[in-house]
C-alpha cells in the first residue's frame, strides 16, 4: 500500500511538472537543466578529485541514465548542450542526450565549467585528510567561499600546465589552486558570453558539469549569499530544472529546495538523502 501510494505521488508530481513546463513553453520562457555528473570512481573512493580525469563508477552510469530518463519524462527537449572537458561530465551528458533522444544537438565543451581545482588536495582521501588536518580546516577548504586549498606547482602531475588539454589554453601561474570564488570568476563570464545568449535566443539548454562549477552558477542565478553557499550541496546525477524569465532570472518553482529556485526532478526524499550523503563525506 505504501509503495503504491509513493508511486502515485511520484506520477502526480511528474504530471504537475509537465503541465508547468508546457505552460512555461507557451509563455516563451527559457528552460535550463543542470546536471552534476553521476558518481565517479573517485567519489566512490572518497578522494578529492578536482581536475583529475576519473571516469564514472558503475553506479554513476546508472545515475546519469536515470537523470536522462527523468528529463525525458518531464517532456524537456534540449536544443543545445554544454559540458566540461572532464570525462565524468561528458559521459553524463551522453547518457542524458541518449535517454532524451537528443544526441544530435550541438555540444560545447569548455574548461570554464570544469570542477574547481583542489590544488594540493587532489588525489588525497577525504577522511584521511580530516584525520591529519582536522574537520574544521578541511571544511574550510571544501566549502568556504574564498579560502583555497594548498597550491600545486609545475612539478606536480596535477598542475594544468602538465595536462595536454589545458597546457596551451592559459598562461598558468607557477602555483595553482582554486576556491569557489575563483571558480565563479571563470564560470560566470562563460555563462554570460556563451550560454546565456542561447537561452535568450529561445533555446532549451542542458549543462552537465560538477558540484562546484554548478554551485558557482546557482550562486549567480539565485543570488545566494557567500555564507549560505557554503552549506549548499548538489547531488550527483539529479536534474535541476530552472525556468527563467526574459531577463534570465529564475522563476521560483513549487517544491524547490531553498535557497535554490529551480526544482530537482525525481523522488524528493531520495534527493534529500543524496544531498546529505555529499555533506557527510568528511564527517
Amino acid at each position: 500500500m505504501f509503495a503504491a501510494s509513493k508511486t502515485s505521488s511520484l506520477l502526480a508530481a511528474r504530471s504537475a511538472f509537465r503541465r508547468s513546463y508546457a505552460a512555461t513553453q507557451q509563455a516563451e520562457k527559457s528552460t535550463l537543466v543542470l546536471v552534476r555528473h553521476g558518481e565517479s570512481t573517485w567519489n566512490l573512493a572518497n578522494k578529492f578529485t578536482g581536475w583529475y580525469d576519473c571516469p564514472l563508477s558503475e553506479a554513476g552510469h546508472v545515475e546519469a541514465a536515470e537523470g536522462g530518463k527523468l528529463i525525458n519524462e518531464a517532456g524537456i527537449k534540449a536544443n543545445v548542450a554544454f559540458t566540461s572537458m572532464q570525462k565524468r561530465a561528458i559521459r553524463t551528458l551522453w547518457h542524458v542526450l541518449e535517454q532524451t533522444d537528443r544526441m544530435w544537438i550541438p555540444v560545447t565543451k569548455s574548461w570554464k565549467i570544469n570542477e574547481r581545482h583542489y590544488g594540493g588536495l587532489q588525489g588525497l582521501d577525504k577522511q584521511q585528510t580530516v584525520d591529519k588536518y582536522g574537520k574544521d580546516q578541511v571544511l574550510v577548504w571544501r566549502r568556504s567561499y574564498d579560502v583555497p586549498p594548498p597550491t600545486v606547482d609545475k612539478t606536480s602531475e596535477h598542475h594544468p600546465a602538465n595536462d595536454e588539454r589545458y597546457a596551451d589554453l592559459e598562461e598558468w601561474p607557477e602555483d595553482f589552486t582554486e576556491s569557489l570564488a575563483t571558480t565563479l570568476d571563470r564560470v560566470v563570464p562563460f555563462w554570460e558570453s556563451t550560454i546565456a545568449p542561447e537561452l535568450t535566443d529561445g533555446k532549451t539548454v542542458v549543462i552537465a558539469a560538477h558540484g562546484n562549477s554548478l554551485r558557482a552558477l546557482v550562486k549567480h542565478l539565485d543570488g545566494i549569499d557567500e555564507s549560505e553557499i557554503a552549506e549548499l550541496n548538489i547531488p550527483t546525477g539529479t536534474p535541476l530544472v530552472y525556468e527563467l524569465d526574459d531577463d534570465l532570472k529564475p522563476i521560483p518553482q513549487e517544491g524547490a529546495f531553498s535557497p535554490l529556485q529551480g526544482r530537482y526532478l525525481g523522488d524528493q526524499d531520495a534527493i534529500r538523502a543524496r544531498i546529505e550523503g555529499v555533506k557527510n563525506q568528511t564527517k
